[in-house]
């Protein structure tokens, strides 16, 4: 007992340089950067895409996803967290807003919202993970094309949607009756070929459709027909198809013929 009585006040002289050593703050301080609050000595609020609280006193720029931050930058991020030198969302993947707009993180709704104004009850938030749902829009139609028997031609087609969009090649054809039906290609078309692909953009698919070689039986109207749950889209295009075997066995007159 003797022994501890004399070791308890050496240990507590000790304490505080082993905690400051140790990198850990006294909570009963406050923070080295942060004196007492004097709102006369802060800075002019700056426009900015994020605001924080600086020390419970001086409103300050914070930086949004995707920023610089550190202590290099010296900038620090709202609301995502600094991670390897740039702002990050603790939360990845798109969401649906509660305006019927996609973000790309739950970060970017919650930084839109603090710039909305709140004029009616329930403000910007979080509908759902993932984008929201629209319909098929066509971004870029199909082109019309002219060209010879024999040639390779293509078709291409970009659409824009969420969930991604079942995309389809049709022709028009048209009956003796004169009544129209759309036939599904390639179907028994050998010398028809259809691709889709993702993109170029998200949410964005690419249809193509390639006839080769071109006959002249190809030649009439084309349709890009997209669907998803929400709708659907289309958009039409023309292939002309010129005959070149009767300009072939066409020969043109000769110069003692013209005589």
């Amino acid at each position: 007992m003797p022994r501890l009585s004399l070791l308890l006040p050496l240990l507590f002289l000790l304490l505080p340089p082993l905690t400051s050593s140790l990198g850990l703050r006294d909570a009963r301080r406050p923070a080295p950067d942060c004196g007492p609050c004097r709102p006369e000595r802060c800075p002019a609020p700056a426009s900015c895409p994020a605001h924080g609280i600086s020390c419970g006193c001086c409103v300050r720029c914070l930086g949004a996803e995707g920023a610089s931050c550190g202590r290099r930058a010296g900038a620090r991020c709202g609301p995502a967290w600094c991670g390897t030198g740039l702002c990050v969302c603790a939360q990845r993947g798109a969401v649906c807003g509660s305006d019927g707009r996609s973000y790309p993180s739950v970060c970017a709704l919650r930084l839109r919202a603090r710039h909305t104004p709140r004029t009616h009850f329930g403000h910007l938030h979080k509908a759902h993970d993932g984008p929201c749902e629209f319909a098929p829009v066509v971004i870029v139609p199909p082109r019309s094309v002219h060209n010879v028997t024999g040639a390779q031609v293509g078709l291409s087609c970009e659409v824009r949607a969420a969930p991604t969009p079942v995309i389809t090649w049709r022709k028009i054809t048209q009956s003796p009756e004169g009544t129209q039906a759309l036939e599904e290609l390639p179907g028994d078309h050998v010398n028809v070929a259809v691709q889709v692909r993702g993109g170029p953009a998200d949410h964005e698919a690419t249809a193509w459709i390639l006839i080769n070689p071109l006959r002249k039986e190809d030649e009439g109207v084309y349709q890009c027909h997209a669907a998803n749950v929400v709708g659907e889209a289309e958009s039409h295009s023309t292939v002309t198809v010129l005959d070149l075997s009767k300009y072939r066995s066409f020969r043109f007159p000769a110069p003692d013929d013209r005589m």
